[in-house]
């Protein structure tokens, strides 16, 4: 039961995590958004790790720095993903298949076993999912291949970013997360440099790297993102009553997203370790649910009906789950 509401309340805070994302790449470029938040969650978990202790191993070392690879790899997806488009369809597919590769992992492979009711909970989890993900308003346009192969391949990436924190020991803390972390940071960072490098060879600023281009997509260093608002900067983002975001704030935004994607991270390591990989996968899929909530309160944005029926089946799969 403890590891269903773990995972439930750290789908909302990846939620939290990917509405300050979003936020911020409203005035900043996506890949400098997901650089900061790497680094200000490296810093957190960095921080927190000694109070909780861990023995550093190079098993655990190498699993949280794969981990780490594998999350740049589905941002780099989702970038993909985004910028072929259409969102109403690939935005609910990538969060089902991010639910749907660690739970036939955790059931085939680690052999995990659930009572019916747990069964059940998973499909409507399931279902939960899309309904959550789905983006009212858009009209329905047939995707490309390509397109469809990229958004399973991000959600692959997702999903597999569980599987590869489930395999670290009882015994290392925060330690897989916080070389994980590292590993993205690090990575990333190359990429702004490359950028910058490329900017001033062009005769630009350096700085310029900075300014917002391509896809406003404000994506966590684990590969969770905002797809709802990523393709439409005229919406309550940047428009709605006041709530502009300046470059200072979007900067203090992407620090914030960080720090609340590390303690989602950490909320689902714990989860992991109480629980079963498949009953954390498929709550953790409803990440979209604490955007779409954020997004209600504070920037007044209305929720679909289907999406309100996606949250009540969220919670019912979460009790359904906690059962299991």
């Amino acid at each position: 039961m403890i590891s269903a509401a773990l995972a439930l309340l750290g789908a909302l805070v990846y939620g939290s995590a990917d509405f300050f994302g979003g936020r911020a790449a409203t005035r900043l470029r996506s890949i400098v958004v997901t650089a900061v938040a790497a680094l200000s969650g490296l810093v957190a978990l960095a921080v927190t790790q000694p109070f909780l202790g861990g023995v550093w191993t190079p098993h655990d070392v190498a699993w949280g720095a794969l981990a780490g690879v594998i999350g740049v790899v589905a941002v780099a997806l989702l970038y993909a993903c985004l910028a072929i488009g259409p969102m109403s369809i690939l935005s609910p597919l990538t969060a089902v298949v991010s639910a749907i590769a660690p739970m036939l992992w955790g059931l085939l492979v680690n052999g995990e076993a659930l009572a019916p009711i747990g069964y059940a909970g998973l499909g409507v989890a399931l279902v939960a999912v899309v309904l959550v993900g789905f983006l009212p308003g858009e009209a329905v346009v047939r995707p490309q291949l390509r397109g469809v192969v990229m958004a399973v391949g991000a959600g692959i990436a997702i999903g597999a970013f569980l599987i590869v924190i489930d395999q670290t020991s009882q015994g290392s803390g925060l330690i897989p997360l916080v070389t994980s972390r590292a590993t993205s940071s690090v990575v990333t960072a190359i990429v702004v440099g490359v950028l910058a490098l490329a900017a001033l060879r062009r005769g630009a600023r350096a700085r310029s790297v900075f300014d917002v281009a391509g896809p406003r997509l404000g994506a966590t260093p684990t590969g969770h993102a905002d797809l709802e608002h990523a393709d439409d900067p005229t919406s309550a983002w940047t428009a709605a009553s006041g709530t502009r975001v300046s470059t200072r704030q979007a900067w203090w935004l992407a620090i914030v997203c960080g720090v609340a994607d590390a303690a989602a991270n950490a909320l689902m390591l714990v989860a992991l370790r109480a629980g079963e990989l498949s009953i954390v996968s498929a709550l953790t899929a409803l990440y979209p649910a604490g955007t779409i909530l954020l997004a209600a309160i504070v920037l007044r944005e209305r929720v679909a009906p289907v999406q309100w029926a996606g949250l009540a089946l969220a919670l019912l799969a979460g009790g359904m789950l906690a059962l299991a």
